[in-house]
């Protein structure tokens, strides 16, 4: 369920702390108070915390070379995600690593691609850190695995979710505004660049990867039609967090309804998540093949 994917080349990396910032949060932090009468200022002092470093990435497979894809399994740890409300048992974050592990599985017994999970484990991870890690690993397309979920219970069917243009006007100005922005887009230094044309910049790299997850999105389509149940309208658009990478084609797969007993069964079945898995195989040899072949 919703909780709040161009190219072979660099990708980019998200920009750090200006170099002024590091340097206070490396001292330690000097108060002084208004002196009492005829006394001197009392000074206390205090360590501030080191910035919090990067987390361990997880494990890349696959033969060397191949193009990488990233699977984000959805919620996790404290987090479940959507529960089945026939069958308190059931939550999202179990269902959605079981599907992200069967992906990896398929995929890599292709021998096309490279595989990372984004999680191997039930641990939570916020929405950046999701994105984040696939940017920092140079992932070629990343997919979020999740289960939706509604109050009708008889609302069921898969549907693809990509990044909306409006999305896109708000994070480009958002990263164009960030205090430090070297390296931001594609080894390209913005730093000395106005807001407006770092704005410009990043929008037009993000509008080829929407286009991208589109083509994507689409593709995942056809190639899931005659193997998994996939809602009449199933390609949408949407201001995700997890897809506002501006260098990374990106899709967020909701799978099915966890709240339709038919859907979260199928999704909780080998032959379920086998059928799942192989429409995402298909889908990803067809979209590297082409961009091969398009070089």
């Amino acid at each position: 369920m919703i909780s709040r994917w161009a190219g072979f080349g660099p990708t980019l990396r998200t920009a750090g702390l200006c170099a002024a910032a590091l340097a206070m949060l490396a001292s330690p932090l000097v108060a002084t108070a208004a002196p009492p009468p005829g006394g001197d200022a009392a000074r206390a002092r205090m360590t501030v915390p080191a910035a919090r470093k990067a987390g361990r990435l997880p494990r890349i497979e696959g033969v060397a070379g191949r193009p990488l894809v990233v699977i984000d399994a959805g919620h996790g740890g404290h987090d479940p995600g959507a529960l089945a409300s026939w069958d308190g048992g059931l939550r999202e974050k179990d269902l959605t690593l079981k599907l992200a592990r069967e992906m990896r599985d398929r995929l890599l017994a292709s021998g096309r691609v490279r595989v990372a999970l984004t999680r191997d484990r039930d641990e939570f991870l916020i929405l950046q850190e999701r994105f984040g890690i696939a940017r920092r690993l140079g992932a070629d397309l990343f997919i979020s695995v999740h289960c939706d979920s509604a109050e009708n219970q008889g609302a069921s069917g898969a549907s693809i979710y990509t990044l909306s243009e409006v999305a896109s006007d708000r994070e480009a100005a958002r990263l164009a505004a960030r205090e430090n922005k070297a390296d931001i887009l594609a080894g390209v230094d913005l730093a000395d660049a106005s807001a407006d044309i770092s704005s410009i910049l990043i929008d037009l790299t993000q509008r080829e990867t929407m286009n991208a997850s589109a083509g994507f999105a689409r593709l995942l389509g056809r190639e899931a039609k005659p193997l998994v149940p996939l809602k009449p309208n199933y390609h949408r658009m949407a201001s995700l967090m997890v897809l506002k990478a501006p260098d990374m084609p990106s899709i967020l797969f909701e799978t099915g309804y966890i709240s339709n007993e038919g859907d979260a069964k199928r999704l909780n079945s080998d032959s379920g998540r086998r059928a799942l898995a192989e429409s995402v195989r298909r889908a990803v040899e067809v979209h590297f093949a082409r961009r091969l072949a398009a070089r």
